[in-house]
């Protein structure tokens, strides 16, 4: 899994290789939350588990220059999409086989949703 504070530089090199069948998956935290402490360790399993897409971790409150809508309200809040779009976008029940079951759902048919929030090209732009 990848932070921004500590891996930007190749999150931005691993987000412009992105093909249209890998996602970014952005979980969108903050350090007091006790419910994001406990699904980080089920995140970094689901990363090593699904190794073609990128895993990032985004506390909230540390980098609020990465935040596609300032509305988050529930944590954890999720972000999975690629270069042609989201996937998916908000707060999602703390478990991994919830992530799960929509990594392998966007892999058999993908369905993109609108308006799509600009992760991608906002960390890129960022360097």
């Amino acid at each position: 899994m990848f932070y921004p504070e500590h891996n930007r530089s190749e999150i931005q090199q691993k987000l412009t290789q992105l093909t249209d069948n890998d996602y970014a998956v952005v979980c969108f935290c903050a350090a007091w939350c006790r419910t994001c402490d406990g699904f980080k360790q089920q995140l970094e399993q689901v990363a090593q588990r699904y190794p073609q897409h990128i895993f990032i971790w985004v506390d909230v409150e540390e980098h609020e220059d990465l935040l596609i809508d300032e509305d988050i309200e529930d944590f954890p809040t999720l972000l999975i999409q690629n270069k042609k779009g989201t996937i998916f976008y908000g707060p999602l029940l703390p478990f991994a086989q919830h992530l799960e079951r929509l990594l392998d759902q966007a892999a058999a048919q993908p369905r993109y949703r609108d308006p799509v929030p600009a992760f991608v090209d906002l960390i890129i732009a960022s360097a």
